[in-house]
């Protein structure tokens, strides 16, 4: 006599239920991580206009930044490692050290973010830049 093979039954989709449960786990851990990729860009206090606050000329560090990308300070030109050691040196003996930039309108965005960069990494509290006329 000859037996006849039984077909089995495909496995129906519907029944992985753990496929189910992964993908709804991946999907909780997408949006939540998405939640936390916020830009912050620069925290900024900006002075009170009721109490102006005076600032004393031998605590100001002035640099330039010209179009070109040159750092300069009191017009000598200076590399982002000078103006470093510079700011670091007057930060010792200078605690109300106040640093301006003066960014020429062609100068480069990475220059100055560069710039930006190094003296926030320095920790220096009072930071100003402005832009200059050519």
């Amino acid at each position: 006599m000859i037996q006849l093979m039984k077909r089995r039954k495909p496995n129906d989709p519907a029944d992985s239920g753990a496929l189910n449960d992964i993908s709804f786990i991946l999907i909780i851990f997408f949006i939540v991580i998405a939640g936390f990729t916020i830009n912050k860009g620069f925290l900024m206090n900006l002075p009170d206009k009721e109490k102006p606050r005076v600032v004393k000329t031998e605590d100001l560090l002035v640099c330039n930044l010209s179009a070109s990308g040159i750092l300069s300070i009191n017009g000598t030109r200076i590399s982002a490692g000078e103006l470093r050691r510079e700011t670091e040196a007057l930060q010792k003996t200078q605690p109300n050290l106040i640093f301006l930039l003066k960014i020429h309108p062609d100068a480069e965005y990475q220059s100055v973010i560069s710039v930006i960069h190094e003296i926030r990494t320095l920790d220096v509290e009072n930071f100003s830049f402005k832009m200059v006329e050519p």
